[in-house]
């Protein structure tokens, strides 16, 4: 935004409008979202089309397909890696990495997420039952890494673009996304902070007796 360069000169009209444009995306995307959701509940995700969706939301198809490419990407959300990269970078220069790591991560998957917890289960449970979203998902976790990476060699000094960063990143990613495949095929019964909590162990020290104790006895999901 450009600078008032004359002091008599009123507040310009034009300082507000990127904040109203931004909000208004936003309310078109909460809105689009929130139809895709109702649809989905009511319908099933297969019946749920691009047209249906508009309609609900009071846009057009081509408005739908312009904030969100897939019908996979409006369930999708893409907003945990910047989030848990800022998360991250929040906490105090002198803190293990992997403790920062550990904190910004259950932090995001505990209570007070700005998501209704029905949403994150209904999310996780589509993720578990349509591999379209699955496969959309996998495509997507490239970036996550790819954040992930900066993050990582920020905090460690190592170089981002390093195989074991990548290597470890990767890991990290799917790491979450099967603890949370894990939470929907057991029908949510388990804490999802827990099990990335355990995720991270495994991360950490491998696949120990401890861990292996933790898990207790072995079941199939039903």
């Amino acid at each position: 935004m450009d600078a008032m360069t004359a002091a008599p000169t009123p507040p310009s009209t034009d300082l507000p409008r990127p904040g109203l444009r931004e909000r208004k995306k936003a309310r078109t995307r909460t809105a689009i979202r929130h139809a895709t959701y109702r649809l989905i509940r009511e319908h099933g995700y297969d019946a749920t089309t691009v047209e249906r969706i508009a309609e609900l939301a009071e846009v057009s198809p081509s408005t739908v397909l312009r904030y969100f490419p897939a019908k996979e990407d409006i369930v999708l959300t893409d907003e945990y890696g910047p989030l848990l990269v800022a998360e991250v970078r929040a906490r105090p220069a002198d803190e293990p990495w992997f403790a920062s790591l550990r904190y910004a991560l259950k932090k995001l998957a505990g209570p007070g997420t700005s998501e209704e917890p029905e949403v994150i289960r209904l999310r996780t449970r589509l993720m578990a039952e349509v591999p379209a979203l699955r496969s959309r998902a996998a495509e997507r976790m490239t970036v996550t890494g790819g954040l992930l990476c900066q993050v990582i060699g920020e905090r460690t000094g190592r170089d981002p673009g390093s195989f074991e960063v990548r290597v470890f990143a990767t890991s990290l990613v799917g790491g979450l996304t099967e603890a949370s495949l894990y939470w929907a095929e057991h029908h949510h019964e388990d804490d999802l902070g827990t099990l990335v909590d355990r995720a991270l162990d495994v991360l950490d020290h491998g696949l120990t007796r401890e861990n292996h104790e933790a898990a207790g006895p072995a079941r199939m999901p039903s």
